[in-house]
C-alpha cells in the first residue's frame, strides 16, 4: 500500500517536473531561509524533521536545487549523511540521500551501516510565508523510501543484515503530513509533522521487530526564531517508535542555529540528543551536529 502511495506521489512529481522544464533558469524568488535546511534523511526542513516547506529558492514559476553534507558525532557513534534535493514550482520536492552510521566504542567499534533514502514531498495547501492574513498553514504530504545496505563490522558475530538483529525487514517507507507557518511579525517559524513509520533509528536498524511490526504515528515539532535575515535559532523534538528489544529507542531532540550568508549557502550547527542506540552501549547519546548546504 505504501509503495503504491509513493508511486502516486512520484507521478505528481513527474507532472510538475514536466511543467518546470519550460520555466528556464532558477529565479531565486523565495525569501532567505524559507526553503529550510537539509534534514538528516534528505528532505527540506530542520535537522531532525521534514517541514511542509519545499526545498530550494525557486518560486512557483521556477525551480531550485541543493546538495548537502551533515554529520553527527556522539560519544559512541557517528552518522554522516550526504545528498541532493530539487524543488519544482514551489510545489514538489524530490530528494536522494545516503546515510553512513559507524560505531567508535567496543564492542561496536567496527560497526558500519549504510542506508539509501529516496524522498518525495508535495505541497497540498496554504503558503507558509504569503498567507499571513489567514490561519491556514502550508500543508504538505511526503514519503521517504529507505533501503538498508547491510551491516558491516560484525562478521565475527555472524551478523550481516539488520534482520539478524531482530528487525522484520531491511527496507520500508515513512509517510508523513507536515504543517508549517511563518509568522513574519513575530519572526517565528512553527512546524508540526505526523509521521507513520516502522523504522528503527530512522531505518538504520531496519524496520519493525520483536517489540512491534505495525505502523505508528509519531509527532515531530519544530520552533525557530529568525534573529535577522541571516540567522535562525530553534529547537526540535521527534518521537520515535520502539520495535527492537536490542534497541531502547527514545525520542530525538536538538537545539540549533542556522546561518544563511547568502541564498547559495547555509550552515547549521546543533547540539543533539539521540537517546540510547543499542543495549551494547547503554547510555544516552548526545553530541554535535553540523550541516552544510549549497544550492540555489
Amino acid at each position: 500500500m505504501h509503495r503504491a502511495r509513493l508511486g502516486g506521489l512520484f507521478l505528481v512529481a513527474s507532472m510538475a517536473a514536466g511543467g518546470a522544464q519550460g520555466q528556464g533558469r532558477p529565479d531565486m524568488g523565495k525569501l532567505s531561509a524559507t526553503g529550510g535546511v537539509s534534514q538528516l534523511e534528505g528532505a527540506g526542513g530542520g535537522g531532525l524533521s521534514p517541514w511542509a516547506l519545499i526545498t530550494g529558492y525557486g518560486s512557483r514559476d521556477s525551480w531550485g536545487a541543493n546538495a548537502h553534507y551533515s554529520g553527527v558525532r556522539t560519544q559512541d557513534y557517528t552518522l554522516d549523511t550526504a545528498g541532493m534535493a530539487v524543488g519544482l514550482a514551489d510545489r514538489v520536492e524530490l530528494s536522494l540521500a545516503r546515510q553512513h552510521f559507524k560505531g567508535s566504542l567496543a564492542p561496536l567499534d567496527r560497526l558500519s551501516i549504510k542506508q539509501d533514502i529516496l524522498g518525495v514531498k508535495v505541497k497540498l495547501a496554504g503558503d507558509a510565508v504569503y498567507g499571513q492574513d489567514v490561519l491556514l498553514p502550508q500543508i504538505a504530504v511526503g514519503a521517504l523510501y529507505k533501503r538498508n545496505k547491510g551491516v558491516g563490522g560484525l562478521g565475527a558475530l555472524g551478523v550481516s543484515n539488520v534482520t539478524q538483529l531482530g528487525a522484520k525487514d531491511d527496507s520500508g517507507t515513512d509517510v508523513y503530513l507536515a504543517a508549517s507557518k511563518v509568522l513574519l511579525a513575530q519572526s517565528l517559524l512553527l512546524n508540526a509533522t505526523v509521521r507513520a513509520t516502522k523504522a528503527n533509528q530512522m531505518g538504520l536498524l531496519g524496520f519493525g521487530g520483536d517489540q512491534g511490526d505495525s505502523y505508528k504515528a509519531m509527532l515531530e515539532v519544530s520552533a525557530a526564531y529568525m534573529v535577522d535575515r541571516q540567522m535562525v535559532a530553534g529547537v526540535e523534538y521527534r518521537r520515535k517508535p520502539h520495535n527492537l528489544g536490542v534497541d531502547k529507542e527514545k525520542a530525538y531532540y536538538d537545539v540549533f542555529v542556522a546561518w544563511f550568508p547568502s541564498k547559495h549557502v547555509s550552515v547549521t550547527a546543533a547540539y543533539a540528543v539521540l537517546g540510547e542506540i543499542t543495549v551494547f552501549n547503554p547510555k544516552r547519546q548526545r553530541g554535535a551536529y553540523l550541516s552544510v548546504q549549497t544550492g540555489f
